[in-house]
């Protein structure tokens, strides 16, 4: 079994139970993966294949977001887009010299693309895998299994399907290094995914036209451990409200993104033990901004302390809320982009929670949430009818089954 991903870590951690499954049932699975994520995927016990390449991730978005700008022409709020190089909000659009970048940079970055699929075809043709198994915005695996004629089947991570119509959705990338016609074949399209796995709950759908594998979501959000602390809920009675942020977003949405101080604020006002899962790098960002009473956990994965949990404000990645979901727990995902957006309202959908325009968010509007969400019940019930949805849906162990009838 070939597994093909982005250079995303959390759209590479919605994999690794699949895999655990299928090694559990005695297949070889091997991880073609950018050189940056080989120790990500051998720390979870899968075996790691370093040849893919392309451009790091959080720039991609920076300049796409950059071109989506400059392509609509209209009203301009300065400082709104990041320069996509120095990371700096820019006050003109014109401030970036998108024409002098592509001459110098786009030939180079574009080879980097056609690499990254000239080796994934060639240790699949080497290889001889009986199915790949892909993330939707990797267009090698979808190559590698035309050419070598075996069953692909994509991979969603979470509520965002492969054939969203709402602006802003498509997260199937398409191939823009033209690898497909190198290779004899039409353009890639969303429509060349025939096949996906859907972790999602049977009442909240991400949209496709592809055939369905559906599979209960297993929670990896990487290694670690929790204190005991975490394993019970507080001693003194109160409620407890994780507070999850992402550490990228502010490097493609610009520091207003950066929503940690805000949030934290507005939970010291509430009668509830405040839990902060943070990177080290957020502690120093933060510093005395960290309000006195918050609890920080360095380390500690998602999963292991969101089921003692009555609230949960995070950001809208789509590990974070189907983390959520599996744990029975309400939300509010405060979101900046359309498929964050989408990951939140359809976890929401039932009643469970509240996803609300990241910049709008103040302080008052994130406290009043999360004390509807600590004190009228119907949230906590709506959220733990989704998990039953979520936990009825088949196991990993049971999607094997599934993959080997493909492959025959």
């Amino acid at each position: 079994m070939l597994f093909t991903t982005s250079a995303w870590p959390t759209h590479y951690f919605s994999l690794v139970p699949i895999g655990w499954a299928l090694q559990a049932a005695g297949h070889d699975v091997r991880i073609t993966c950018a050189e940056s994520q080989t120790d990500t995927i051998a720390r979870a016990g899968l075996t790691p294949v370093p040849i893919m390449d392309g451009l790091e991730m959080t720039f991609a978005s920076r300049l796409a977001r950059y071109q989506r700008a400059l392509a609509a022409g209209g009203p301009y709020q300065p400082g709104s887009i990041l320069h996509p190089l120095t990371c700096e909000p820019l006050r003109r659009l014109a401030n970036f010299d998108l024409a002098g970048y592509r001459a110098a940079h786009r030939e180079a970055n574009l080879d980097r693309m056609r690499v990254s699929c000239d080796n994934v075809v060639a240790h699949a043709r080497a290889w001889r895998p009986d199915l790949i198994l892909h993330d939707p915005q990797n267009v090698e695996g979808v190559l590698a299994a035309a050419l070598t004629g075996v069953p692909a089947v994509c991979n969603l991570w979470g509520f965002v399907g492969t054939h969203e119509t709402e602006p802003g959705l498509g997260i199937v990338t398409g191939d823009h290094s033209d690898s497909f016609p190198r290779y004899g074949l039409p353009e890639m399209t969303a429509d060349m995914i025939t096949r996906v796995i859907d972790p999602c709950p049977a009442g909240a759908p991400p949209m496709t036209t592809a055939e369905r594998f559906p599979v209960r979501y297993v929670p990896y959000n990487g290694v670690g451990h929790a204190p005991d602390w975490v394993r019970a809920k507080p001693a003194d009675g109160r409620p407890r409200v994780l507070v999850s942020w992402s550490t990228a977003l502010s490097r493609v949405y610009g520091q207003h993104s950066y929503l940690l101080p805000t949030i934290l604020d507005a939970l010291s006002k509430v009668d509830a033990e405040v839990v902060l899962a943070a990177t080290p790098a957020d502690l120093e960002r933060l510093g005395d901004e960290l309000p006195s009473g918050v609890r920080v956990l360095v380390g500690c994965p998602l999963r292991l302390i969101l089921p003692s949990c009555a609230a949960v404000v995070h950001h809208g990645g789509a590990g974070t809320t189907m983390t959520a979901v599996l744990a029975g727990v309400p939300q509010l995902a405060l979101t900046f982009e359309a498929e964050q957006a989408m990951q939140g309202r359809r976890a929401v959908a039932g009643g469970g929670g509240f996803q609300q325009d990241g910049t709008e968010a103040t302080a008052e509007l994130i406290r009043d949430q999360v004390t509807a969400l600590l004190t009228a019940p119907r949230y906590a019930e709506a959220a733990e009818r989704l998990r039953a949805e979520a936990l009825d849906r088949p196991t990993p162990a049971q999607l094997v089954d599934d993959l080997e009838k493909l492959v025959g």
